[in-house]
């Protein structure tokens, strides 16, 4: 098995949107618009195309990482400047068989490359806590709402770079879309149905679930 992580090419994009929404269709809500959000993201300011990668299994695409620059907003509304990945996906097929690991850790040695501190996402802690992002509340950083959520997460790229550093994190506004512009959108792909189903539920849970863990001062 033949395995090649490279940056996204424009002949890719197709292929790569298929792949999202096959492995989103249906997981948080029913249907998907990750498709969508990368479609849209491509051209948006905020994309950092140094860091968005495709996973190639054999020759053929089957999983893809985008990152876009974000912030962290302090008490004094002084911004530090953050970057944050997502989407990050690989084909159904190839599911649990560590390639998301491999684009994954494969992306944040990039980032370290060049010289970005920190980054932030939105997700399961179980899925990044072993890449040594640890939630939100660890550090002193919520969600615009002040609240500390376990679905905010963040790594330090190097020691101290959140020294001095509390607020909250905004992410891009690349992942605002609307219902009916992804309707739209998702008319150039084949027919699927769209079901609600058990991870749904648990998706809407992890999203308000409020990080309750005492941690040390920062």
């Amino acid at each position: 098995m033949n395995i090649l992580i490279r940056n996204e090419e424009q002949k890719d994009y197709r292929r790569v949107e298929e792949i999202a929404r096959d492995a989103f269709w249906n997981l948080y809500f029913p249907g998907a618009h990750e498709h969508y959000v990368i479609h849209k993201m491509r051209e948006h300011k905020d994309i950092i195309k140094e860091l968005t990668f495709v996973i190639e299994i054999d020759g053929k695409i089957e999983g893809a990482i985008f990152y876009t620059h974000s912030k962290i907003i302090g008490k004094n509304k002084e911004e530090y400047k953050t970057i944050s990945f997502g989407p990050v996906f690989i084909s159904p097929e190839y599911h649990r068989k560590g390639f998301g690991r491999k684009l994954i850790t494969y992306s944040i040695d990039e980032a370290k490359k060049l010289g970005y501190s920190i980054i932030t996402t939105l997700g399961y802690p179980y899925h990044y806590k072993p890449y040594g992002f640890l939630g939100g509340k660890k550090y002193g950083i919520s969600m615009p709402d002040m609240n500390y959520y376990t679905g905010l997460l963040v790594l330090p790229l190097y020691e101290d770079a959140l020294d001095g550093i509390l607020g909250y994190a905004e992410f891009s506004d690349c992942f605002e879309v609307s219902p009916k512009e992804v309707d739209e959108f998702d008319k150039i792909f084949p027919h699927k149905e769209k079901k609600v189903q058990e991870s749904q539920e648990e998706y809407e849970k992890a999203c308000a679930q409020l990080d309750e863990l005492e941690y040390s001062e920062k």
